[in-house]
């Protein structure tokens, strides 16, 4: 990738890029009743016109055709059709190396030309900073950048969005004026949750996307492939050059029977995180199907695509139906899409893009009865630690988990659809008929102005409020202050319908117990306030001593009066190049700095390196590169660089954040990495499995390099960690003996024998390390594992992918 320059970019003061984003700017005097109704505007479609928002349904089709005929006899799944009909070179990417396509997955590189690219502001910073590097005057395809992740909640929708609005001015400066330089359309703070505008705008059957963002996958619900990268893959489609992805497994979930009472979509992947765990989809499509499908809502879809990001799958995707997804797309304004969606389905098998061909095989296959399927709640500090409702209340006890929690939050990207919001409005309209408050305190985040002035005039914000609820700003809503006096390092429990529930992601704190729930679930147990409350069989004694129960939630799909457009104001810029326009970055700032190329690959072996530190456990990208107040610096890589791997427990130390140099003095862990760093040392991190699990979060890869990161050696890594580190020149390798990782320390010394010749061959080739222990001198070998692409031999021989790219643009 790139290192950092500080001169040669001028602030963008002028093309009308004032204090705030053009976009924004009115919104400070604004009382939130005034900001949007259904009355302000006609109730059109917010982004570009929908042709430029379909797919290349005739391309797609004759790409189809060439797959067929290089695989004549082989019956081929929805994920494999999509993703075929995207190769750059069909006969390349699917007879090589495969035994002439009879060993596609797992062992295929697919060389993708993706429709899309949508980014959120905090990864869309660097993204674009890697962008400008190529020299382009436009993106290739279209793009859209979503501002959703930098707000944060506090004192709800009326302050926190004006005050993030004025605490971010530069980055969305400099976001809007990339977006109008070249040509992509910008969604302002307030306009939505990038995932939630994502599927209300711009997700089709049969397209594919990449984000910048890991929970991309939600536009699975409406039948396309869509796939969380870091920022430099994401430059693979900006700029036309074909993005590579080793050809995933492909594991079928067959859905039946139907939902009902209490069981919501969001109990499904829930679940099905229990059986699989947070690496079970590592190197997997997730393809649903099944006659359960069909009674399934397209939001609900989505809700359980969004998740299978917990799992660690590639994407997760439904397909085709009819019945949810025709309703879907004509009450966002995408009739027409719909239509050539209808018609292709309708056609026959060999024409047919959006089903799964009779007879296609997958890989293994999981069956979920939706009719015998409970709520289910997941966590603490991690998602797939799954416990059935009816248990839940013994799990508390027999964990001493607390028995009280002091703050419950509906939607976010997950669960933040009108048919979230019905049912749990359902639920509370129960409780205050009854004359009860909620006893925690209760949060409500909208997914998208569309759904925020629909909600509003159709009477749920009222009645959310009218109970105590407090409503949140349309964004992201993991970026929470708590306001309840829970001090950090206090044990304390919070609910959330959120999709992720990491130590310290949501308020800082690393001792908040975040259990993940349903929506509506997460609603009734807050008038209860306690973890070991079950809705469905206990009661809530009210003021008269007499016993009151929630009958089960009930809601609708869709609005029956349509979707309220909200404020024009939260439309986004048209998607139109302006090469007049000058990127708006000080070369004073702290937030924001140019980018310049990272050195390439020394020409021969890595030697000298010394291990910075031996992580124990769970190391995601959050560990790597902490979120919270840190977000402010998503565009200033030297500043960012600061909080590398804060997160992580060493084995050595048994503490977090703490590491011992070679004199014996202790340090934080970015404060060792710096120092060698001056002193010219190159370091490798240790660390067990999983490495890099969570978020697409891109930092965690970069910061290290930065650093003078050479290598990650891990026990497995997950997928986009491990393409993001290669991505910027950091090698990632895997213990061939897992016990190895127990003879390793820190400080030891390390050295590379066979590596440079596996990255000159493209690929092939053996790899060992060899260890000198920092305290005996005692030397070994340890042999370990490489998974290198001839692409991503280039990327790392060269430094980082982007000097590739970049040096192609120029």
């Amino acid at each position: 990738m790139l290192a950092v320059r500080r001169t040669g970019a001028a602030p963008g003061t002028g093309h009308g890029l004032l204090a705030l984003p053009s976009s924004v700017r009115q919104l400070l005097p604004l009382q939130r009743r005034t900001l949007a109704t259904a009355t302000d505007v006609s109730s059109s479609a917010a982004a570009s016109n929908v042709a430029s928002r379909t797919p290349p349904y005739t391309k797609l089709l004759k790409r189809l055709q060439e797959v067929r005929r290089l695989l004549p006899n082989r019956p081929l799944t929805l994920a494999e059709k999509i993703l075929f009909s995207h190769l750059d070179n069909p006969e390349e990417s699917l007879l090589q190396e495969t035994r002439n396509g009879a060993d596609i997955r797992g062992r295929a590189t697919l060389k993708l030309k993706p429709d899309r690219v949508a980014m959120q502001d905090a990864s869309a910073q660097m993204a674009l900073l890697q962008f400008m590097t190529c020299g382009l005057p436009s993106t290739a395809v279209p793009a859209s950048i979503h501002c959703d992740h930098m707000i944060v909640g506090e004192k709800g929708a009326d302050t926190d969005l004006p005050n993030s609005i004025k605490g971010n001015k530069e980055v969305y400066d400099f976001l809007e004026s990339a977006a109008k330089k070249y040509g992509i359309e910008f969604w302002p703070p307030g306009a939505g949750i990038i995932h939630q505008a994502v599927l209300e705008n711009y997700a089709a059957p049969g397209l594919m996307m990449l984000g910048t963002d890991s929970h991309t996958p939600n536009a699975g619900g409406l039948g396309c492939i869509a796939i969380g990268v870091g920022g430099a893959d994401a430059v693979d489609a900006l700029v036309d050059a074909p993005w590579e992805l080793k050809a995933p497994k492909v594991r079928g979930v067959r859905l039946e029977g139907k939902l009902s009472g209490w069981a919501s979509p969001k109990d499904v992947i829930m679940h099905l995180a229990g059986k699989l765990t947070v690496r079970g989809g590592t190197g997997y499509i997730i393809e649903y199907h099944g006659p359960g499908v069909e009674s399934l809502s397209c939001t609900g879809m989505s809700t359980i695509c969004n998740m299978g990001a917990e799992i660690g799958a590639t994407t997760s995707i439904f397909p085709f139906t009819p019945s949810s997804h025709i309703p879907y797309l004509q009450s966002t304004h995408r009739g027409s899409i719909a239509e050539q969606a209808a018609a292709i389905a309708a056609s026959a098998g060999a024409h047919n893009l959006l089903t799964a061909d009779s007879g296609a095989e997958y890989d293994d296959e999981v069956v979920i009865n939706l009719s015998e399927l409970e709520p289910h709640i997941n966590g603490p500090f991690t998602p797939d630690l799954s416990t059935p409702l009816s248990r839940f209340k013994q799990t508390v006890e027999a964990n001493n988990w607390p028995q009280t929690f002091g703050a419950g939050l509906i939607g976010s990207c997950t669960n933040s659809s009108y048919a979230d919001m019905s049912r749990c409005e359902s639920l509370v309209k129960q409780a205050s008929a009854a004359g009860l408050k909620p006893k925690a305190d209760f949060f409500i985040t909208p997914g998208s102005e569309q759904i925020r002035a629909t909600v509003d005039r159709d009477g749920l914000m009222q009645t959310f409020e009218d109970a105590g609820g407090m409503v949140l700003a349309n964004a992201c809503g993991r970026q929470w202050t708590r306001t309840d006096g829970v001090a950090k390092g206090e044990d304390n429990a919070i609910f959330t319908s959120y999709n992720r529930n990491f130590p310290g992601r949501n308020d800082g704190n690393r001792k908040t117990m975040n259990f993940l729930a349903s929506a509506e679930l997460v609603t009734a147990m807050s008038y209860a306030g306690r973890t070991d409350f079950n809705p469905l069989t206990d009661s809530i004694p009210l003021p008269d001593g007499e016993p009151f129960r929630f009958d089960a939630p009930h809601g609708v799909d869709l609005p029956s009066a349509g979707f309220a457009a909200g404020n024009p104001l939260f439309s986004p810029t048209p998607p139109t190049p302006d090469a007049s326009v000058s990127i708006a970055i000080d070369p004073a700032s702290t937030r924001l700095a140019v980018l310049e190329p990272f050195e390439p690959f020394p020409q021969g072996e890595l030697s000298g390196l010394k291990v910075l530190v031996k992580v124990k456990g769970q190391c995601t990208t959050d560990t790597i590169s902490a979120a919270g107040p840190w977000l402010k610096y998503k565009g200033h890589l030297p500043n960012i660089s600061e909080n590398t791997l804060i997160g992580a427990v060493s084995a050595d130390t048994g503490n977090v954040n703490s590491v011992t140099d070679v004199d014996g003095s202790t340090h934080g862990i970015p404060e060792l990495a710096a120092k060698w760093k001056s002193e010219g040392q190159d370091w490798i991190v240790v660390a067990e499995h999983n490495y890099g699990e969570g978020s697409a979060r891109e930092h965690a890869a970069l910061q290290p390099r930065w650093l003078g990161g050479r290598i990650v050696l891990a026990k497995s890594f997950a997928r986009i960690h491990e393409t993001n580190l290669k991505k910027q020149g950091v090698v990632p390798l895997t213990f061939a003996n897992e016990a190895d990782y127990d003879r390793m320390g820190g400080c030891d010394e390390i050295s590379t024998e066979g590596l440079y010749d596996v990255l000159k061959s493209g690929g092939k080739g053996k790899v060992e390390l060899v260890v000198k222990k920092g305290d005996a001198g005692e030397a070994f070998r340890v042999p370990v594992n490489c998974n290198f692409s001839p692409d991503q031999c280039g990327f790392i021989l060269a430094g980082s992918a982007l000097n590739l790219l970049s040096g192609k643009g120029a």
